[in-house]
């Protein structure tokens, strides 16, 4: 049975967010590294990541009704 996540990508990154972000159905067992390669996020724009607004790491399981945000590196000066 698939789960159902919210997505919320930002910065550089929101060009990739799917038309269906708010409502994302994933497999039941999907980790955040599965999640990037399915929406086929570059690897090296990847730097955090927040599940229910506590930072994460990519092999963390995700769970139905899960929030997962992913930001880009962030510069500045």
């Amino acid at each position: 049975m698939p789960l159902v996540i919210q997505l919320k990508f930002y910065a550089s990154l929101a060009r990739f967010k799917p038309d269906t972000a708010d409502r994302y159905e994933v497999p039941d067992g999907t980790t955040v590294d599965r999640l990037i390669n399915r929406l086929a996020l570059p690897r090296e724009e990847v730097k955090l990541i927040f599940i229910n607004g506590r930072k994460s790491e990519p092999d963390k399981v995700l769970q139905n009704n899960d929030r997962v945000g992913i930001f880009p590196p962030v510069g500045g000066g």
